[in-house]
């Protein structure tokens, strides 16, 4: 595998601390716990760290390349330092460009409207849909999702052995599924691609906040990540790699910033000298304080000892696994077997339960918060539980009622900040609702199952 799992003592890491470990909820049964974040893989929470650099920075707060005065320039100088730090955490080469987004989704938007011309990309269908559906523009060849990381790499070098005509092209991949969380063969892939002329893209918004990721050991063409879910709080994404495509590219939006110099032509239009820096993609007042919590959550990580990090959430990978392991009801969701190395993501079914019955019955009498649904990734999911792609259901609304069988699956995901407490917690509240069933009532409500407020518990 191309990213390996360190073996490191985990006992030398404490969780990070995080915004939101003390947060009390309500139980439907009666009573309050404290809030188990389990849905790292939607948005994990903010290190506290990073929200105490943002704090004592926000008085300081100015507009950015834009002005003459102190905290303008101070902006511009914290502004442009978090690009270099994003740079150094993502092994970036020194002609790559870090050029700052909203999301993984609006990064590889913007790559997908830089590609040249003609230019095929080959995805899996086992992407998120950030990955998946932004080359509308493209020749998209759509790759079947593989069941080991050898058929991954060698349904890729087909697929670009075979292309029509020979011209440019763009592979897309993930770094570490969001269903799964299992690592995809990524050095492997961009060889593949490297060696039939093509580039390749990685999407890392489930990597980067569980393992390092390196550009240039890796030998990818670009990174696409989310701050929202590398423990920043704020709007903002990465788009990091190669510098030829995007220099040649329209500016993904026009507007101040992105330009360097504008004059009217005698004929009456316009005449515009776009910037060839990653301003030329950043038009408009830049998110200061989202690239800033990138930057300071690249830091917070870092100097944690991320090799440290990897290895206990490894041990709590393990701890979920084989909890789940002991409940013949559960069934673990998985592309490539049970031995395959993977991130602090899990997605199961539980026979005889709706999925969404399930969840929330997490969420109102253990006090747990998990994701059910499709995930964004609804081709994967469909061919995991051996659904037919046509079949209903749709990301985060089933369709079934409680105690039918649904087509979606559940998702715990835990990482840098997670207690060891959650984890058990989990992991009982499994193995109660398997073996004794809720304790309340439950009722579907605008495609969402939910507690009945107006029924008594069970007995």
């Amino acid at each position: 595998m191309s990213v390996s799992i360190a073996a490191l003592d985990p006992s030398v890491c404490a969780p990070l601390p995080v915004l939101g470990q003390d947060v009390t909820v309500p139980l439907v049964t009666g009573g309050e716990v404290t809030y188990a974040a389990l849905d790292y893989a939607a948005s994990s929470p903010a290190l506290q760290r990073v929200w105490d650099d943002v704090a004592a920075y926000a008085p300081y707060y100015g507009s950015v390349h834009r002005g003459a005065g102190y905290l303008s320039q101070l902006s511009t100088d914290l502004f442009e330092n978090s690009r270099r730090t994003v740079a150094e955490f993502l092994g970036c080469r020194p002609e790559d460009q870090v050029v700052f987004t909203r999301s993984t989704t609006d990064s590889l938007n913007l790559l997908a409207a830089a590609i040249p011309a003609n230019c095929q990309v080959f995805v899996y269908e086992t992407e998120h849909h950030a990955s998946l559906l932004p080359w509308r523009d493209a020749q998209v060849t759509y790759l079947n999702a593989p069941r080991t990381p050898g058929q991954a790499v060698e349904t890729l070098e087909r697929a670009l052995a075979d292309r029509d005509p020979y011209g440019p092209a763009l592979v897309c991949v993930t770094g570490a599924s969001n269903v799964t969380g299992e690592l995809w063969p990524v050095r492997e892939l961009a060889a593949a691609a490297h060696a039939h002329g093509a580039r390749i893209v990685l999407d890392a918004a489930q990597l980067a906040p569980h393992h390092p990721v390196d550009i240039a050991e890796l030998d990818v063409d670009w990174v696409a990540f989310s701050g929202h879910k590398l423990y920043a709080p704020f709007g903002s994404g990465v788009l990091a790699g190669r510098a030829d495509w995007l220099q040649a590219a329209e500016p993904y939006l026009a507007g101040g910033g992105a330009s360097r110099k504008v004059a009217r032509r005698a004929d009456g239009g316009v005449d515009v000298d776009w910037h060839t820096t990653a301003a030329r993609h950043e038009a408009g007042s830049p998110n200061v304080i989202g690239v800033y919590s990138i930057a300071s959550a690249c830091k917070a990580l870092t100097e944690a000892g991320f090799d440290n990090l990897v290895a206990r959430e490894q041990e709590l990978v393990s701890r979920v696994r084989e909890g789940l392991a002991e409940v013949p009801e559960v069934q673990v969701l998985s592309l490539f077997g049970d031995d395959a190395p993977r991130v602090g993501v899990i997605s199961f079914v539980v026979r005889g339960w709706n999925s969404s019955h399930f969840a929330a019955a997490l969420s109102a009498e253990y006090g747990i918060g998990v994701r059910d649904g499709l995930f964004c990734a609804h081709p994967l999911v469909r061919t995991l539980l051996g659904s037919d792609p046509q079949d209903p259901g749709e990301c985060g609304a089933p369709e079934a009622e409680p105690g039918e069988r649904s087509l979606n699956a559940i998702r715990v995901s835990f990482g840098a900040g997670t207690p060891d407490e959650h984890i058990d917690r989990f992991l009982r509240a499994v193995t109660e609702l398997v073996r004794e069933g809720a304790q309340w009532k439950y009722r579907t409500e605008d495609g969402r199952c939910v507690p009945d407020r107006g029924e008594a518990p069970q007995v």
